[in-house]
């Protein structure tokens, strides 16, 4: 029995590695529209599609951004200014695509824009905290994706969502974790659905990343907006040490595991354009595959145990 499963194992990883290396025999007619391209892993798609052969078109946040782009670019590569949080700005994007792509229609969506801060103990959050982030990371995507579908249909195109792998693994406070976590779940509806179609949706879920989003001085200045305007009780029981202790950790954190070869990501995202078969969910970074991605099928004591050990403990904790 033992030998008949290691035997179809060793034969499907053999067909699997072949397909998975099977790419259309054509770029230079697909449209590919990407949100968040002033910089990170937007930016750094944008031209490396646009070098592979793509007719990229490139929304921005900022006419700044969308300069730069254009700058380093071929004449091929276009781009629009376009905020996710905003329904006529998102209306105003569709139509310049459409007028871009005619009658062939949009072949890929990535849905890349996003923000993380501010994050932190969940306690220090309100709810408004949970709307900006939300705002970006969740509703933005489910708007663009539900405005480019038809689209998207027309193309038999495909999908591509920024997830995280605090999308599987909730490790801090804040809207980020909770905004990717809709993201899964929304990317794997979408798929499900749209497969009647021929429209793939696939998600791409990366580790930690050297990108505006991890920039220490902003993390640093979120979290101290964030315990300066705590109450005095909440404060007090944190004890005045904590701030400190807990930011330590965060750069220490960050200054381990932050990668920065933001192509580990790109790559990924390019893979799910070009392929014939794109995988459903693509991990990116190391820490991804060997530490996140493990953890999240661990029983959550162990995880929580792993994070009291790591993070500091209140002052007037109960333990």
């Amino acid at each position: 029995m033992w030998c008949c499963l290691l035997l179809f194992s060793f034969l499907w990883a053999v067909v699997w590695f072949f397909r998975d290396r099977q790419t259309l025999s054509s770029f230079r007619d697909k449209y590919v529209f990407i949100t968040g391209c002033d910089t990170g892993f937007g930016n750094m798609l944008a031209k490396q599609l646009d070098k592979k052969g793509f007719r990229v078109l490139a929304g921005c946040l900022t006419q700044k951004g969308a300069d730069n782009l254009q700058r380093s670019s071929s004449p091929n590569l276009r781009t629009a200014l376009l905020d996710v949080t905003n329904s006529e700005s998102i209306l105003k994007a569709v139509e310049w695509v459409t007028a871009e792509v005619g009658e062939k229609g949009l072949f890929g969506l990535v849905n890349n824009a996003g923000v993380a801060n501010p994050i932190g103990p969940t306690e220090w959050m309100s709810v408004e905290d949970y709307r900006k982030v939300m705002a970006v990371n969740t509703f933005g995507v489910i708007e663009v994706s539900l405005a480019f579908l038809p689209l998207l249909k027309k193309a038999r195109g495909r999908v591509v969502n920024t997830s995280s792998v605090l999308g599987r693994l909730s490790a801090n406070g804040g809207g980020y974790c909770v905004s990717k976590y809709t993201v899964e779940a929304f990317s794997d509806s979408l798929r499900r659905d749209m497969h009647h179609f021929g429209v793939k949706v696939c998600i791409v879920e990366p580790g930690f990343f050297k990108t505006a989003v991890t920039n220490l001085d902003s993390i640093e200045a979120s979290l101290q907006q964030l315990w300066d305007r705590l109450s005095p009780e909440a404060r007090q029981s944190y004890g005045e040490d904590f701030f400190p202790k807990y930011l330590k950790v965060q750069k220490f954190i960050m200054n381990l595991i932050c990668d920065s070869d933001l192509s580990k990501v790109t790559n990924c995202m390019e893979h799910a354009l070009q392929a014939k078969y794109p995988r459903s969910r693509y991990s990116a970074g190391w820490d991804a595959k060997f530490v996140w991605l493990p953890a999240s099928y661990l029983p959550a004591f162990i995880v929580d145990i792993a994070l009291a050990i790591i993070l500091p403990k209140p002052a007037h904790s109960a333990r």
